[in-house]
């Protein structure tokens, strides 16, 4: 497990981080979510080592981590840092290289991760050649290649189309499963709602909320239903409802008490059939608003 412990950064007079602490466990992709200026890539530079904090620890498996601690961590920065005349595929092996690996397995390792992100026919173009959305496939093929046993990515979907989103999310998903410590940050909040177990929310350096997707929306879980009939117009103007979004998927509603759910349910029933009834967890989005307004 990785653990961020009591981080605090100053640069200069101004407070950066503020106690900031929060686990990423083995196997589980965590979602490192705030706004611009929040702190995220500030605590993950602390946590790759390229910043010292003023006070605090990060720590794997309980062990404090000294300059060899993080030789197996793969990182991918929000700026795109590959050499831009170099051949994709040569410059995997060499990163691979420099982490250790010997040649066989570095172009092993490159040739199947340049697969599987789907950049077989690119593997001999330079850097520079390739589509922008292409050079973040391989930013964060470069993350993978020495198969990592932590993975600190800021902003790995910025940039890529649909499928391209997909592809790395299979691909990240698959380093999770082998229980490696996956932690990322995105303002993307509707991939990291799919993708994450684990949130990590952080406004003006401090940690506002952290723990598992389910728990953070459970606690913030209020009385909203989706209701799914034939008819819902009646529901517009009933005691104690405010319509909250109305679609070809039903009528979505706040209630302001346990007791006018169950009326609606019965004024529904009464009035013919019910497809679906049941409470609406909050979206990450609303959670965000919620937690950092």
């Amino acid at each position: 497990m990785l653990q961020v412990r009591g981080i605090n950064k100053r640069f200069g007079a101004r407070p950066v981080l503020e106690d900031v602490s929060f686990d990423v466990v083995p196997g589980h992709m965590t979602g490192f979510v705030g706004g611009n200026g929040a702190g995220k890539t500030t605590t993950m530079r602390i946590i790759l080592g390229v910043l010292e904090p003023d006070s605090g620890e990060v720590t794997l498996d309980g062990k404090n981590l000294g300059s060899g601690g993080r030789r197996g961590f793969g990182y991918m920065p929000e700026e795109r840092g590959l050499y831009p005349k170099m051949r994709l595929l040569e410059q995997l092996v060499y990163l691979a290289r420099l982490h250790g690996l010997d040649p066989d397995v570095a172009r092993d390792n490159a040739e199947r991760l340049i697969e599987r992100i789907g950049l077989r026919e690119r593997a001999n173009d330079p850097i520079e050649k390739l589509s922008l959305g292409n050079q973040q496939r391989a930013q964060i093929a470069a993350a993978l290649v020495h198969d990592p046993t932590v993975l600190v990515l800021d902003e790995p979907f910025s940039g890529l189309d649909p499928m391209g989103v997909e592809t790395v999310v299979e691909v990240l998903r698959e380093r999770a499963a082998r229980g490696v410590p996956v932690l990322f940050s995105s303002h993307q909040l509707d991939i990291v709602e799919r993708l994450c177990d684990d949130l990590v929310i952080i406004a003006e350096g401090r940690i506002r909320a952290a723990g598992p997707r389910a728990d953070l929306q459970a606690q913030h879980a209020s009385l909203r239903y989706r209701l799914v009939a034939n008819d819902t117009k009646w529901l517009d103007a009933f005691p104690g409802v405010t319509i909250a979004d109305r679609g070809p998927e039903g009528v979505v509603f706040d209630a302001d008490t346990a007791e006018t759910v169950q009326k609606v349910l019965a004024a529904a029933l009464a009035r013919g059939a019910v497809t679906d009834y049941g409470r609406q967890n909050p979206t990450l989005a609303e959670i965000y608003r919620e937690i950092v307004r």
